[in-house]
């Protein structure tokens, strides 16, 4: 399963949502109420996976037979909050047959 790398995408995209989430509770909450500063290091976690999920979605668009609208919206919702969990959800469906499509080698 970890090989897929239809599931790897899927991972991905949950774990930049995730971090941007972090990122926006935890990095700025916690640097204004407290002198714990979480931001350079959520921050630089968020920009990784960020950087890795438009790289991906970009090879992976063709494996999963998107076209430019459907590509285009998985990049808009890498950089709107909440959005990557909602294309998630929308293409749920999409991504668990394409990952049961590839036969492990």
């Amino acid at each position: 399963m970890a090989k897929n790398p239809v599931f790897l995408y899927r991972m991905l995209t949950l774990a930049e949502g995730w971090s941007f989430v972090l990122l926006l509770v935890f990095g700025s909450v916690l640097s204004r109420v407290s002198e714990i500063d979480l931001v350079m290091p959520l921050g630089a976690l968020h920009g990784a996976l960020f950087v890795l999920l438009v790289g991906s979605t970009l090879v992976i668009r063709r494996r999963l037979g998107w076209g430019f609208g459907t590509t285009l919206l998985a990049l808009v919702c890498a950089v709107v909050p909440l959005a990557p969990f909602w294309f998630h959800h929308r293409k749920r469906e999409d991504f668990l047959a394409a990952e049961r499509a590839v036969q492990p080698a």
